[in-house]
């Protein structure tokens, strides 16, 4: 008995202690092997897979491991101790075919929708110095962020820019699905880390019938991943002008959801004089899923932003130099000081398998100071809004078709005080006002499947706009005043049609219509006056696109052109003390064509040099004044004004197997013109960005990254943002000239 006991005890155990595990690694869409995929687990060793996408390994207990491979998307699955595993993974987002996006409220391949879409990913921000969304941006065909100071931004988004000659204007934003963009047209977009923009999805033209006013088009920021390990990192990053930026930042991986908190400090001192910044922000993520068919996601950022506005110069003076301010800017403390407070509830709901729901609400707080050159202005505004949206899937007859519809309602309440400066203190009170906006809008769009080839989008939305002011002091007139206006209902059709070539390639066209209402600060300007003539810009947008990918994925192409009738177009101008002021200027004309050409000419799992991408991307923008008559001056035919004709944006992006890469960028922008009349313009220039580091993992719980970078290698003479119709000829904001940074990050799995 005891020798048969023996014996199978020898003949089990070497199976227990043996036990294998195979794993094949396959391609999900052609079901092919992929070679050279790496393994990655807590406290194991890591594997690499052999050529025919195989490999066995020995595990004591099931073990959650990390499969990576330089053209396909990540995958985390557990492995068991025994068996044969299949593992199948998503090629990377190269292929148009393959990306998608979640515009128009509906996610589909960026091939089947028709729109003109770009899209911001992390990748494309960790390619410069992380300290702005600027440079990142404006690789992109037909978007131009500027920045006049550090945290002072302007979007421009097929020349949109035009009625913004501060903030952010004609463009709706919304940040993890809620609008950011306030209910009086402005949005405080300084107050975002890049920490807090993880992707970024931008529509470009008038996107009115689903996401209400704003004529430029529309930017959905995202943050929100799911959380799925334990984790802390840490950035530190510095360069030339006194800049340092650090981040800390936790995920805690919970049974039904988990909690993120990130906390990120930013400096500097800036290029030019008085253009110093300190800005704090403190996100807190969590989401759960209260059962299989829900999932709650709440938000809350904070931020402390302050920074100095160095002013705009004359030509003389920007030759005589360009890091100075404008006399006065530092004896008045031109500045912003702004605290802001946001929080966010989402709620997704699966009703049933075709019919779902996604609701969200916000509250946001905001202090506000600026002393200027010319006055002291103080505000304190809270707000609040929704958005919900419904999506059913159905068949008519045998075509399946997507019905969504919601609405979106958004209210601000402003005490606004306007001072005067003396030597950078509020003096004697000019005006105080009581600011009320509210804005709503209900949406509808209906998107029917044809045939394999032909999908067709219908949308509408009914919107609903109006501005209170009370004027409780007014210095100059002795009495106070009450003004409001309510905007005529507005419908907003749209109407687009996507026809598939074949399964990577995809034209596609639509006609929509847009508005764009005057914000606040347009209607209610700095010296005090009030003027309630200023109509809402109006117009509809044709567009034709094409796109496609070949090799794979190795080549993608996407082109789009567009003609842009705009009545009652906003423009700004500067009366003689200096103050900013907003008239209608008749139509403009806007025709324009941009394309994006992506390739890569080397990705292989097994070379020193993994991939070699190359991008170019190039934006025409011909732009122009239909009808504009001001007194003795028509501006008719005139190029629009602070709209460069052409942009060209050339990038190589190199990655190696040990780890070390390589971002380059060359920009060129053509000649802009600053006035109305097209008398002063800026002149082109190219610039040039570059960064270069390693990145790689220690062990199985630790991710390294250290990188250095030069900004304007070239060291061009160029400006990321000018005044426009000045008063006195100042019109110029000098950037940077060359400057160095470097940093480092750190991921520990916990």
């Amino acid at each position: 008995m005891f020798r048969i006991l023996s014996l199978l005890l020898l003949t089990v155990l070497p199976l227990t202690l043996f036990a294998q595990t195979r794993i094949l690694v396959l391609d999900a869409q052609s079901g092919d092997p992929i070679p050279y995929v790496s393994l990655k687990g807590n406290n194991i060793a890591a594997y690499v897979v052999d050529e025919k996408g195989q490999v066995s390994l020995s595990l004591e207990q099931p073990t959650e491991m990390r499969f990576s491979h330089v053209a396909y998307e990540s995958k985390t699955q557990t492995v068991p101790v025994s068996g044969t595993l299949t593992v199948s993974l998503q090629r990377a987002e190269n292929s148009l075919s393959e990306v998608v996006v979640s515009s128009f409220d509906t996610e589909r391949p960026l091939l089947e929708q028709a729109a003109g879409i770009a899209r911001v990913s992390e990748a494309d921000l960790f390619r410069f110095d992380e300290t702005s969304m600027v440079h990142a941006f404006n690789t992109k065909p037909g978007i131009r962020v500027e920045q006049r100071a550090p945290a002072s931004y302007r979007i421009s988004i097929r020349g949109s820019s035009l009625r913004a000659p501060f903030g952010v204007r004609n463009v709706k934003v919304y940040w993890n699905g809620v609008p950011f963009t306030a209910a009086d047209g402005t949005t405080p977009l300084n107050m975002l880390d890049l920490s807090n923009l993880e992707n970024t999805e931008i529509i470009k033209g008038p996107a009115g019938s689903i996401y209400g006013a704003g004529n430029g088009g529309v930017i959905n920021f995202s943050s929100s991943q799911d959380i799925n390990e334990n984790r802390i990192s840490s950035d530190l990053i510095f360069g030339d002008f006194g800049m340092t930026r650090y981040r800390f930042g936790l995920s805690q991986k919970m049974e039904e959801g988990g909690i993120k908190v990130s906390y990120v400090k930013q400096k500097a001192d800036g290029y030019r004089d008085h253009t110093a910044m300190d800005r704090e922000v403190v996100q807190l993520t969590g989401h759960f899923r209260p059962s299989e068919n829900q999932r709650l996601t709440t938000q809350l950022l904070y931020s402390d932003l302050f920074y100095e506005l160095p002013g705009a110069l004359t030509a003389s003076q920007v030759e005589e130099d360009p890091s100075q301010a404008r006399p006065g800017s530092a004896a008045q403390n031109a500045s912003i000081d702004q605290q802001s407070m946001y929080g966010v509830v989402s709620h997704d709901y699966q009703f049933h398998p075709n019919f779902s729901n996604k609701t969200s609400i916000y509250i946001n707080t905001v202090d506000f100071e600026n002393p200027f050159n010319l006055d002291y202005k103080k505000e304190t505004q809270f707000s609040y809004g929704g958005r919900t949206s419904f999506t059913y899937d159905a068949i008519w007859g045998s075509i399946p078709v997507r019905l969504i519809g919601g609405g979106e309602y958004q209210f601000s309440k402003t005490a606004a005080q306007n001072f005067g400066n003396r030597a950078g203190q509020a003096d004697t009170i000019r005006f105080s006002d009581e600011l009320q906006s509210t804005t709503a809008f209900l949406f509808q769009q209906v998107e029917a499947e044809l045939s394999e080839q032909f999908l067709l989008t219908l949308g509408l939305s009914e919107n609903f706009s109006s501005l209170d002011i009370a004027r409780n002091i007014d210095a100059i007139r002795g009495m106070p005043s009450q003004a409001r206006r309510t905007f005529d209902p507005v419908i907003v059709p749209r109407i687009a049609l996507v026809a598939k070539l074949n399964a990577t390639a995809a034209i596609h066209g639509s006609i929509s219509s847009g508005f764009s209402p005057p914000t606040i600060d347009e209607v209610r300007t700095n010296e005090g006056t009030i003027n309630l003539d200023l109509e809402a810009e109006k117009g509809i947008n044709y567009e034709l696109g094409y796109r496609s990918s070949f090799n794979q994925g190795g080549i993608n192409v996407d082109v789009s052109a567009f003609y842009f009738k705009l009545d009652e177009t906003i423009t700004t101008f500067t009366n003689d003390q200096g103050v900013v002021l907003f008239r209608n200027a008749g139509a403009t004309d806007q025709k324009g064509i941009e394309a994006l050409v992506d390739y890569a000419l080397i990705r292989n799992q097994l070379t020193f040099i993994q991939e070699l991408k190359l991008t170019h991307t190039f934006t025409g923008h011909y732009f122009t004044f239909a009808n504009f008559v001001q007194g003795e001056n028509d501006y008719s035919g005139n190029d629009l004004t602070g709209v460069a004709p052409h942009t060209l944006v050339n990038q190589i992006d190199i990655r190696t197997r040990p780890g070390f890469y390589l971002n380059f960028t060359h920009q060129f922008v053509d000649d802009i013109p600053l006035n109305d009349a097209n008398t002063v313009y800026q002149e082109a220039y190219h610039l040039l960005n570059a960064r270069t580091g390693w990145r790689g993992s220690i062990g199985t719980t630790l991710d390294l990254e250290v990188f250095a970078g030069v900004e304007n290698l070239s060291n061009a003479s160029y400006s990321l943002g000018n005044d426009l119709n000045p008063f006195g000829g100042r019109y110029f904001q000098p950037a940077a000239p060359r400057n160095f940074y470097g940093g480092i990050k750190v991921g520990l799995k916990y």
